[in-house]
Order: structure tokens, then sequence, then C-alpha cells
């Protein structure tokens, strides 16, 4: 805060906080030296931490010291200009008594004669500046009144969450947070043209008070009027008036209207959504007393082209490409046609494999906040524990239920080949995923880091399995891989759970993380070869256990190759610490097992450790880690370490 002395008091100030823009007139003269004079400045420390940034910050010496070199005369009129600068940090942390002291090769600033002892200074030393802070006496927050037109009052939820009290420390801040809690809480409840200037504070020197009057002025109560939506072209203006969350007639609340801009902002086919309380041009306001909206948009590229790959050590590289059509029938429809080549010079697969579909996604199917997909799908997976050709077909629905639960129902429809161990065999598969998700992350995009919260996902997979061929003797196991029909389902939950250590006030917010993730999995119905290979569990990889080839742990056949199981459990720990602004670091330790038996927590625990690095980008952090298996079994087939790179966290 900046205080302008009266002729009496009490005497009235101005708020404002430190670093704000501020004049200063005075008198010129000649310079007496033409050389530049180089200095360095010493902010003395006052304890408080916020203080000394706010006092660094406010002073010209200190932020213009490396940028423009100044006379001795402009060096001393620099300093001269600080002594405001600096009482008004002070001020703003209530300091209305404090003085500052500015020394230049130990003459005070303001002393006339500090232009010659700088010209006396020797050519090539640099003239010492050392800036020191007084404190002085705490001001504290005094009487607080609330200046409204005659038959007007705050309502009672503004009152209510009005948080500043007569007693605490007079930091500008924090009167000038409280001006903004009152203008968005009058705007919130309504008073779309509510008015509430800069609080007028009168100091009061004898009690070391600051009293503060807020004029209010709260206006009308007013109802959204007219919607108006410009820029739409391709988009069609009947789906978005079905899709905005505000009507005429509702109460004009500023939250409200925000969240529709950024849910329009967020159907993928607009670069920008604006929105303004003005009518376009050439149309009238409604007169009715209702306040009149406009949704101005522009809408993005319809079709898009992106590329994507990635590399482990295990499944090799995978590189493809995505042809993406945005708004396919004018209500932001998603089509995507997606060619992906695998499985690239990798120790867990045989040869090269590919991924190929189509995906429509339909926003808003029957219903707001409800997805419709529909999906067709040609795979090939040579995965060194079996062979996969298949083709997919899918259809369901994704709902979100609130702001953190989403749930899915579908309909998936599989005709594969597959071999293993040299048999070979066809599978009809006809299944009926369920799922139900929670996630209060926040995040803006799932590849973004996360630093709090939870995510958890529970999936059922009930499944008809039309197989083929006879039975057949496996004698590793004693059993018999049947190859008729069998009906089963898989159940699976994943927890994952985020920490960030700054709670503890051990770093900066968002700079370390611990991460934690839980992985459980069961086949009910079913034995471990009653099931199709690729319907089995499998640990080991990027998605379980780090260190171990995909589908490495667990039970193998006599030539070493994974069997998979009925049930599965796997365990992560990772530290994430950010080491630069775009740098960081990961530590991680993962566990999991395979077991026969339908129960998890069954059969051998492996473990896998490692670390990796991060590259933070706008889209997300590109990650590259490396692992080891730390206990690998003495049969089967692992690899000394595994190596990841990808976009986005492991989970």
């Amino acid at each position: 805060m900046r205080l302008f002395p009266s002729v009496s008091p009490p005497r009235r100030t101005h708020l404002a906080l430190a670093g704000g823009l501020l004049f200063a007139t005075g008198c010129w003269t000649v310079a007496r030296a033409a050389d530049p004079q180089p200095y360095s400045v010493k902010v003395t420390p006052t304890g408080n931490s916020s203080l000394d940034a706010a006092l660094s910050g406010s002073s010209s010496l200190v932020s213009l010291q490396k940028t423009e070199a100044v006379s001795p005369f402009a060096l001393a009129g620099r300093a001269r200009g600080d002594y405001d600068r600096l009482k008004t940090a002070l001020e703003s942390f209530g300091y209305y008594d404090g003085h500052v002291a500015i020394l230049i090769d130990g003459h005070e600033a303001s002393d006339a004669a500090t232009v010659d002892a700088i010209a006396a200074i020797p050519k090539g030393r640099t003239a010492k500046v050392v800036i020191t802070a007084h404190e002085g006496q705490m001001f504290h927050i005094g009487h607080i009144s609330m200046d409204l037109p005659p038959g007007q009052s705050l309502p009672a939820t503004v009152r209510h969450d009005f948080d500043l009290r007569s007693g605490q420390d007079a930091v500008a801040s924090q009167v000038l947070d409280a001006q903004g809690a009152l203008l968005s809480g009058l705007r919130e409840t309504g008073h779309a043209l509510a008015d509430v200037p800069e609080p007028v504070a009168y100091l009061k020197p004898a009690t070391h008070t600051l009293d503060i009057v807020f004029k209010i002025t709260p206006g009308p109560r007013v109802d959204i009027g007219h919607i108006f939506l410009d820029g739409l072209g391709h988009v069609h203006e009947s789906f978005i008036r079905r899709r905005l969350l505000i009507h005429p007639g509702e109460l004009w609340q500023p939250s409200r209207i925000e969240a529709a801009r950024q849910d329009l902002a967020s159907l993928g086919v607009f670069s920008d959504v604006a929105v303004k309380n003005d009518p376009p041009p050439g149309r009238t306001l409604d007169v009715d007393g209702r306040m009149p909206l406009l949704f101005s948009m522009q809408e993005a590229k319809r079709h898009t082209v992106s590329v994507q790959a990635g590399y482990s050590t295990n499944l090799g590289g995978s590189a493809g490409v995505t042809w993406t059509h945005h708004n396919l029938f004018g209500n932001a429809e998603r089509l995507d046609l997606v060619a992906l080549g695998t499985g690239l010079v990798g120790t867990a697969v045989n040869g090269l494999g590919y991924d190929v579909y189509a995906k429509l996604t339909k926003p808003d199917f029957l219903r707001r906040n409800q997805n419709l997909t529909i999906k067709l799908e040609g795979l090939k997976q040579n995965l060194y524990s079996y062979n996969q050709t298949a083709l997919i077909a899918f259809i369901g629905l994704d709902r979100r239920f609130s702001k953190h639960w989403t749930g899915a129902v579908g309909l998936q429809g599989e005709r594969e080949k597959i071999i293993q161990e040299g048999l070979t065999r066809h599978y009809t598969l006809v299944q009926l995923p369920v799922s139900a998700n929670f996630d209060n992350t926040d995040l803006a995009s799932p590849l973004d880091s996360p630093t709090h919260g939870f995510r958890v996902s529970l999936t059922a997979t009930p499944t008809v399995s039309l197989g083929s061929g006879h039975d057949v003797y496996v004698p590793e196991f004693d059993s018999v891989a049947h190859g008729g029909t069998r009906e089963f389902a898989i159940l699976q939950g994943t927890a994952t759970t985020y920490f960030d250590v700054s709670r503890l006030g051990w770093t900066k917010p968002g700079h370390t993380v611990i991460a934690l993730r839980g992985i459980v999995g069961s086949v009910q119905g079913a034995s471990t070869f009653d099931l199709p290979p690729d319907q089995r569990l499998y640990a080991g990889g990027s998605a379980t256990v780090r260190g171990f080839r995909y589908q490495g742990i667990g039970p193998v056949f006599a030539d070493g190759y994974p069997v998979g199981g009925v049930a599965m459990d796997a365990g992560s720990f990772e530290l994430r610490q950010r080491v630069w602004n775009k740098i960081g670091m990961a530590a991680f330790l993962d566990a999991g097992q395979v077991s026969t038996s339908s129960r998890p927590f069954q059969g051998t625990v492996r473990y896998g450790a490692g670390i990796g690095g991060r590259y933070y980008t706008s889209i997300g952090p590109l990650r590259v880690d490396v692992a080891v298996p730390l206990n690998r079994p003495k049969t089967g087939k692992s690899d000394a370490f595994e190596l990841y790179i990808g976009l986005g966290e492991a989970f």
C-alpha cells in the first residue's frame, strides 16, 4: 500500500500492490560524469522471504543493473527513485512506520553529495549499492465498513464469504483480494453490473491501524437473456444449442457461463470460443432487462493428420499415421482412420505386425454426456507367447455421470486365429465389457502428469468363446487345452494415486510427486487352458512390471515361452522429480505375479526397478525409462534390461 499524507489525521491512503506503476518528478541538472558506472546491488534480508522478493522486484536498481549502463548522475537518480518504490513495497506488507536506506559506496543516496562520491570512484571499480529496509511496527486492519446505496444490501452469501477481519495484518494483497471477492460474489449472485472500486483506506498512526471503506454498487439482479451464436459454419447451430449448459431465463452467473464456454471448447471442433455480454452488431438488446450473451466461435480444421511412434526393447518399435475428421456430419462426430505398424526389432516379438482400424465417435448420443463409439479393427501380433490375427467389431456407449465418475458398456465380436506352441486354433468371441471409472486428478489432458488425486477403473467382461479343434493334452501342466465352447468372465481393477510432497512443505508444488499403482485381475468360469491365449492374464512390460519382457512373468512351457494365467496382480511405486523447468527424473520399483489359480496373490512375485528421464513438452512429458529385473527366473525368457520410450507417464 502507498501512503499519501493529508493535512490532518486520520490520513487517507491509496491501496496498491508493490511493483505497480509509479511516477516521480524532480529537478534535473547536467550530469557530471559521462562514462557509465558499473554497480552491484545487495538487498539486506529482512527475515521475510516474501517481503524480500517484493523489495527486489520493486527496485529499479536491481532490475536494471545488468541491462542499462548509466552515468554517476543517472545512478544517483535511479537510487532516489527507488525510495518511493521500496516504501510502497513495505506498506503493501503493512509496514507504515518503516523506512528505507540506500547506500552507494557508503553514501546515502538521498544526500546531494552522492553524485560527487560516485564520480570519484576510480575507473574500472564497481560501485557497491546496499538496500536496507527497516520495517517498523506492523499495522493492522481496524474498522471495516460497507458503503452501499440507500435501500440496498449485500446478499447473505456474499457477506458470509467475506473473510477480511479487523485485527488482521494490513497486507495490501489481502485487502485487494477481499475487493475482488466482493465483486465476484455479487456477480455470482446475478448482479451482472455490480461495481466495487478499489477500497479507501484511512491510516491511524496513533493506533497502528488502517480503517477500510468499501464503496459497493450492487446493481440489479439479472437473468440471462438471448444467447447469440456467431462464427458457426460446418457445425450445426441446433447441436450447439442442445449442448449449451446455460439457457435464457436462468440466473446470470459468471461461473456457469465460463463452464459453458469451456464445455463448447472441449468438443474439439473449435480453435477458439469466447463469450461476451454484448449482442452482435445490428441486433437488439433484450428489452426485458435480461443480459444477452454472445458466444463467438472459430471453427478448427475439420481434417488433421498425425503421426505416432514408440519404442521399447521388448515390443520393439511402432509407428503409424492417423487421419481424423473432427466434424463428420456437423454435430462434432469424429472419425479416426489409423494404420499402425508394430513389432520392429523387439525381444518379445517374432515378427512385424499391424493394427488398422476405423473408429467413429458420436457425442451426445440420445442424451447429453453420452457418446456412441463404433470401431472396426484388423490386428496382427507376432508375440513370442503366441501369434494372433484377428478381426474385431465393437459398438459401445460411455457416459459421464458426474465430474469424476464415468461408465461404459459395449458389445464386441471377434474372429481370430491364434498359433501357440505350434498349435493353430480359430476362435469366435462375443464379449460384453462393462466398466466404471473414477478420476479426480482434474487434468486438462490425459497426457499431463498427475500431481494429486486418484484414478480407479473396474472392468467386467463376460465372454462366450466358440473354439474349434480337438482337445490337446499339455504334459508340462498335466492339463487339457479344450477346443470347444467356453463361457467365462474377466474381472480387473486398477487404482492409481498421486501425492505431491509439497503438501509437507518440503518442495515446490508439482516438483516432487509420489505415484502408486495397483492392478488385480481374475478370470472366473474357466481354467488357463480353457481360455484362448489372448484372453489369459499376463504380467511384464510397461503396463505392469518394468524390467521384464512383455508377458514375461508367470508360468512357462518347457521351451520357456509364457503360458499366461487366470489371475494376476501387480504394484508400482514411482518417485517423480522435476529438476529444471522442462527436465525431470523418475525412480521406480515394480512387482507382480501371475497364477494358474483364479485367486490373485498366488505364484512367484517378480521385481523390477529402474530410473527414467522426462522432458516436459506442451502436450505431455516425453518419457525414457530403463528398468532391470531384480529376480529373473531360471526358466523362461528374460533380458538384462528393458528400455521404454513414449509420450506421457507410465501411469
